[in-house]
């Protein structure tokens, strides 16, 4: 939740998972045997089921829009732009309908896919890289070879840091980039511009203003991005699934050659889940939303939801399939899809704001879902867990995650200045408002030179995503070095000030893997989990602390040489007011 309130970045936090619910279970059985309980031994398929639970629940805490689409709603949000600012395009966040919304789209994605999971699985055979990797921490914790990666230590630092040994390297140099592009080259010059290209008497926060340039200018990189890649992926969907009717399927590469195919098999196929429970299940959860959503978002009408749950497993299907060929979820995608789509058939003055943000959410809640399930079904395939045990699993962690995201973001939001700038910024809540207002009110709102920008960067994102498939598609050698669009757009908006973390935690992990590969590739998820995990944790005591103002008895500040000598000034001024 703090990363999606400061950064808007998540890494994937599926090995990190496995590993920790590894090391508590087997904490705990160890505490039982030293007490002269004798439990059953942690399995693996224990452990996978648990991870399931942990991931499908920490997984609401993105596709609940947190920092996105229901902090967009917001008035806080909203104060910052200049536009839609009535109430009909404004809703306040409410802990209740926050749950209740959760509990109507979070469920469906997961009845929208089970049908599929054989074909995605064994039919395709597809590979979800990460559910691949999980996988294998998991069965490598169960061997004896595997005994040494339970037994090392860590200690907790910086949040960013550890994000930045998980997400690749380009990742990390790419939000680098974009961040000395924008902040050093991009913003100074249009700054310089005020006056001429647009009024010098607009407030920091108006559209019209540098505000303007920075958010749709981040908004079509992203945009130009994920357009590229969602046709991208079509594509390719489209051409695995001809080359697969159409050709004898292959021998595919067996990643724990210890188990026969067969084996796996069978053991993913006892637990069939029917089809007609599945698909009775997503009518039955789509027509009580058709009619409580309405009740939630007044702006949006029963058709809308109508129309939203017809091409909702068409998408989920697709991203589902994207995700196993290149481990790229694009559910963000689907929903900024959606904000345009609702946005512009509403209007403004229907609320076309907050519906299509709310729009927004219902497709992302089935999509997002749905590949994560898919992608927990194949780390269960491997390690031979039933999935049935990791549906009901699934289904457990994702009613945990509809209760308790929503009352952690709901401690976050009373107890900070959540959406503003000195407390958590929430960066990509102003985006997917942003969104929304381009939806509803066209171009012609833009800054002067804006749409030009826009296109521009908007042609050099989709320009980067080609060659970067060109270069892969042909094996050139500067494959691996070509930046990515999307991180570089980040840091256009939000700042450079987290870049700098990350990339440390690059160097980090690449100085250790010089000084000894086998560790780093061991120990890095370690490190990393710990990194992360410890500075979130300690987030939870201190909104306590603020939520019933309790002050720390000091604070530290840094400042230059020249400001200390004023502040001490002024201090004893204070102290000597007959000095003054």
């Amino acid at each position: 939740m703090k990363l999606n309130l400061t950064s808007g970045i998540v890494p994937s936090l599926n090995m990190s998972a496995g590993l920790l619910a590894f090391f508590l279970m087997k904490t705990w059985t160890s505490a039982l045997e030293r007490c002269g309980i004798f439990p059953k031994p942690f399995t693996r398929q224990e452990n996978t089921v648990v991870q399931t639970c942990v991931i499908s629940c920490s997984s609401i805490a993105f596709s609940g829009g947190f920092g996105t689409y229901i902090l967009g709603m917001s008035k806080k949000i909203a104060e910052g732009f200049d536009e839609a600012k009535t109430s009909i395009n404004v809703e306040e966040p409410s802990l209740g309908r926050i749950i209740a919304f959760l509990f109507l789209v979070s469920f469906v994605g997961l009845f929208s896919i089970v049908p599929l999971r054989k074909i995605m699985i064994i039919s395709y055979k597809l590979t979800y890289p990460s559910g691949s990797a999980t996988a294998h921490l998991i069965n490598s914790f169960h061997t004896p070879q595997g005994a040494i990666q339970a037994k090392f230590f860590f200690d907790f630092s910086a949040t960013y840091v550890g994000v930045g040994m998980i997400c690749p390297y380009i990742i990390n140099f790419s939000l680098l980039l974009g961040s000395v592009v924008s902040w050093g080259v991009m913003w100074p010059y249009i700054e310089s511009k005020r006056g001429l290209w647009y009024d010098a008497k607009l407030p920091r926060s108006s559209l019209h203003g540098l505000n303007g340039y920075q958010i749709f200018i981040s908004i079509a990189m992203i945009i130009g991005d994920g357009l590229f890649n969602f046709l991208s992926i079509l594509v390719r969907t489209s051409y695995d699934m001809y080359l697969k009717r159409t050709k004898p399927a292959e021998a595919a590469a067996k990643p724990f050659a210890g188990v026969d195919i067969s084996e796996r098999q069978a053991v993913f196929l006892k637990d069939q889940i029917p089809t007609s429970i599945a698909a009775g299940a997503y009518v039955l959860l789509a027509a009580i939303s058709v009619v409580a959503i309405p009740h939630i978002f007044r702006q949006l009408k029963p058709k809308h939801v109508v129309w939203a749950y017809v091409v909702a497993p068409v998408f989920a299907f697709c991203n589902a399939y994207g995700t196993g060929l290149t481990d790229w979820s694009l559910s963000s995608s689907y929903g900024k899809l959606a904000i345009f789509i609702f946005g512009a058939s509403i209007g403004s003055a229907d609320g076309g704001v907050v519906a299509g943000l709310a729009a927004c959410g219902l497709m992302m809640g089935i999509v997002s879902t749905a590949s994560d399930l898919i992608q927990d079904f194949k780390t269960g395939y491997l390690t031979l867990t039933s999935p049935r045990s990791m549906f009901v699993s699934q289904v457990m962690g994702t009613g945990l995650g509809c209760i308790i995201s929503p009352v952690v973001f709901w401690i976050f939001y009373k107890a900070y200045d959540v959406g503003l700038e000195e407390g958590y910024p929430a960066p990509y809540a102003k985006i997917y408002r942003g969104i929304a207002l381009l939806g509803v009110n066209g171009w012609n709102q833009l800054p002067r030179y804006c749409l030009r920008f826009c296109l521009g960067f908007f042609l050099l994102a989709v320009a980067i995503c080609a060659l970067k498939e060109v270069a892969k598609a042909r094996r050139w050698w500067m494959q691996d070095y070509i930046p990515s669009a999307l991180g570089m757009a980040v840091p256009f908006f939000l700042g450079s000030f987290f870049t700098i973390d990350m990339c440390v935690g690059s160097i980090v992990l690449y100085l250790w893997s010089k000084s000894d590969r086998v560790r780093a590739h061991t120990f890095a998820p370690a490190v990393a989990s710990g990194l992360i995990c410890g500075d979130g944790i300690w987030s939870l005591p201190s909104s306590i602390l603020s939520l019933l103002n309790i002050n720390p008895p000091m604070c530290l500040r840094v400042f230059s040489a020249d400001t200390n000598y004023q502040v001490e000034e002024f201090l004893w001024t204070l102290k000597n007011p007959a000095a003054t």
